[in-house]
């Protein structure tokens, strides 16, 4: 096998690093499309390495006054990533048609000639169009859009490749330098032929070096231009040339390195920082090289350029944990990101804490205290609960479970040793305002979904069995959609910079799409569970048991969106709703809950994927699918949002935070791959009942809570509930010698405690 691992195009270096000006930026678009063309049918794994020559200079920004380090980027309008933020999304090689659009503004005749060449040219290698045009026909039929913002449906299929967890301790233990070597070897040793896999490979970390000297290269011009030494710009060149050639030996060129690999990789979370920068800090601070001060400042730079990136949904850091390597180290990094957060207040990262029993106390104290600020981070995640229901869930052993990692909005992957990214969306609401409509949607008139003979439910029986019949087909569709978009990714590129820190990628001589990942999962997004089950609680109770109701006044009702039938709206509101420990309503939600997850989980052997799981998680899709799912039996107008995450209905719950935290309790958690639970308090909880709040937590975490994210109350969300009291019906405040629920209270005495001086 030939494996040279030497590429005569990266050895001159990368050239116009932060190119001036469209014609020049226009000239490097034409040369990685050139590339492409030349490359792309004779070899996909040097093609890739290739362009991400052209690509790097263009993604990578300038230095800016006040940064400690530097990565800070932006997609040029072509070039490759694992997730493109458009509107259809995508992953791979992308073209970004209103930048281009830009560049057309006052282009001479021949570059708007090149400008419309380049779209012609990209659009055969769409990757959201390429998946969709291997869809079986039924495939197609169950999930005719890609809009699941604007479109009205039951199921819609995501594109990207999101949620990388990357080896970030080998990368900042082997560094660049380590890393070659690691390739070399792996190429060496190789029995089969990988083609030009490791060569691919090694070039892509060349072109990572030549970032980095590139970046210092600049910085001392920059230096030299102002006449004068800046500290923080002699400090990172020297981070720069040295993580060029050499691998990192202090805290602040690991967390340099690290940061530059998610940005040319396009990982857009940051794994189990504390475990792979805990033992840097702790050298550092031991041989008094930074103290804690210096340490925080680097990581708030830190925070504010991952902010910079605006990765909303993503942009997790990791702290806390069984199955750290150094515990003292990690717990003294979690410490001080715990702290930097506390001051940065940005929304990336999304700062998360594992916990479990024997934890240095400090973490949880710290936890608390950041929270008591009305700051949302640390989310809550614990370990005593997921590790043994992700092992379950995942099938696999409990050493790997161990290191799960929480990503996105919620779901699970394993440390590196997982891909799992969630490629669909599922609106179990919509699901059930089509099957009670015999197989229309409301907002279109038009026939979706599962054939429906007959929307005369003789039984509450029937109409479950048919709504989970219409689940079960769109899980199936979504499951295939899964597995043909994995495929379509192996087609375009390797991924090199995640096959590089993937497990088993580089033993097994394999990319991390095409085999090469110890575990090929995937997740799908639910939305709608509790409306879907609140809907089903009211129709069996006053449909099928009191009969206050038939089903066809009913449709009737909901049709109408409840104009001119107050009485019934009431009807069906004033029934069970999961949130307030109710048997009948929770056992509900149970019934739908293990439904839609184990349909899920069995779909995976059935595609060959390792797993396919539900995630039950929160964003702001709730809202999105919300305006298109017509008004619900559990008496949700339409176009209102939908629940958010595994909580209740806005204001449903209605029975105080013990029944709530009871009914949070019920889901099974080992059949998911992640839910979550928002949980608003009042700021009075942290700093006037600290000890009730941490009984309350510890009863509720003891008792099998997987996860919480807790929002502090302030005086806005008090007006706010007076104003919209249906939106804050767990809002509890101290009133006096006893605490109610805000919207309970009379208007003036709402008024009364608005008007207290605010401490």
């Amino acid at each position: 096998m030939k494996n040279t691992l030497c590429s005569p195009h990266i050895a001159n270096g990368i050239t116009h690093f932060f190119p001036d000006g469209k014609k020049e930026v226009l000239a490097i678009l034409w040369n990685i499309t050139e590339l492409h063309k030349t490359w792309f049918n004779k070899d996909r794994n040097l093609c890739e390495a290739l362009i991400h020559r052209y690509w790097a200079p263009l993604l990578f920004r300038p230095w800016q006054a006040g940064d400690l380090f530097v990565g800070r980027a932006k997609l040029p309008a072509l070039g490759f990533t694992p997730q493109v933020y458009t509107k259809k999304g995508g992953f791979g090689y992308y073209i970004d048609t209103e930048q281009l659009g830009e560049f057309a503004e006052g282009a001479s005749k021949k570059n708007k000639g090149r400008i419309q060449d380049l779209l012609r040219y990209w659009k055969k290698y769409d990757s959201t169009a390429l998946t969709r045009a291997k869809y079986p026909a039924w495939v197609s039929q169950l999930l005719p859009s890609d809009d699941w913002i604007e479109q009205s449906g039951i199921a819609f299929p995501l594109y990207r490749m999101s949620g990388a967890q990357l080896d970030f301790k080998k990368l900042v233990t082997l560094g660049i330098c380590g890393l070659k070597e690691e390739v070399r070897n792996a190429g060496k040793l190789s029995s089969g032929d990988p083609g030009s896999l490791f060569d691919a490979m090694y070039m892509a970390l060349e072109v990572l070096s030549e970032v980095c000297l590139q970046y210092a290269d600049y910085l001392k011009t920059l230096s030299l231009s102002s006449g004068k030494t800046m500290e923080a710009i002699d400090l990172l060149t020297d981070t720069l040339e040295h993580i060029a050639s050499k691998p990192p030996n202090n805290f602040h060129q690991a967390c340099q390195l690290s940061f530059l690999y998610t940005i040319i990789s396009g990982a857009q979370n940051y794994g189990r920082m504390d475990d792979y920068l805990g033992d840097f800090y702790e050298t550092d601070l031991g041989k008094g090289l930074i103290d804690e001060e210096t340490a925080i400042r680097y990581l708030q730079s830190l925070w504010r350029l991952m902010d910079a990136r605006k990765t909303v949904y993503d942009g997790r850091v990791i702290i806390g944990g069984r199955g750290r390597g150094n515990e003292k180290a990690a717990d003294a990094f979690a410490l001080i990101a715990m702290e930097a957060s506390r001051r940065e207040r940005t929304v990336l990262p999304q700062l998360t804490l594992r916990f479990y029993k024997g934890m240095e106390p400090r973490l949880w104290q710290k936890a608390m205290e950041v929270l008591a600020t009305g700051y949302v981070y640390p989310m809550l995640y614990n370990d005593e609960v997921n590790i043994d229901s992700l092992q379950k869930a995942f099938g696999v052993s409990r050493a790997e479970a161990q290191d799960y990692v929480p990503f996105g909005c919620g779901e699970y992957v394993l440390n590196h040793k997982s891909f799992g990214t969630p490629s669909g969306v599922i609106n179990l609401a919509k699901a059930l305002e089509v099957t009670l409509d015999g197989g229309f949607d409301r907002r279109t008139g038009q026939k979706t979904g599962i054939p429906i003979k007959s929307n005369i439910f003789s039984t509450f029986e029937s109409l479950l069995e048919t709504y989970k019949k219409q689940v079960e087909k769109h899980v199936e569709a979504l499951a295939l959609q899964q597995k043909i978009e994995y495929e379509s990714a192996a087609n375009m590129a390797p991924f090199l910079y995640y096959s590089l820190l993937f497990d088993d990628c580089l033993a097994q001589g394999k990319p991390i799409f095409e085999g090469g990942v110890r575990h090929l999962g995937g997740t799908l997004e639910s939305y709608g569970n509790v409306n879907a089950a609140d809907s089903l609680t009211a129709i069996k109770q006053l449909v099928y048991e009191t009969k206050k109701l038939s089903l066809k006044t009913l449709r009737t009702i909901l049709k109408a969106d409840f104009k001119g039938y107050d009485k019934e709206r009431q009807w069906l509101l004033q029934t069970p709703k999961y949130g307030n420990d109710h048997e009948i309503a929770d056992t509900m939600l149970c019934e739908l809950h293990e439904h839609i997850c184990l349909t899920t989980k069995m779909r995976a052997a059935k595609v060959g994927l390792d797993y396919y799981l539900v995630v039950n998680i929160n964003n702001d899709a709730n809202t999105d699918l919300g305006k298109n799912t017509h008004a619900s039996a559990d008496g949700r107008k339409s176009g209102q949002s939908l629940n958010n995450g595994n909580a209740p209905y806005h204001g449903s719950d209605t029975n105080g935070i013990t029944a709530l935290l009871n009914s949070l309790l019920k889901p099974r958690t080992d059949i998911h791959g992640g839910a979550v639970q928002n949980i608003k308090f009042s700021q009075e909880w942290f700093t006037k009942y600290p000890q009730k709040l941490q009984a309350l937590l510890q009863g509720y975490f003891d008792n099998g809570g997987a996860q919480a994210m807790l929002t502090v109350i302030n005086r806005n969300d008090l007006e706010e509930a007076m104003k919209y009291p249906e939106k804050y019906g767990n809002l509890i405040v101290r009133v006096g010698g006893f605490s109610a629920r805000f919207v309970d209270l009379r208007k003036e005495t709402q008024l009364e405690i608005i008007a207290r001086t605010l401490y």
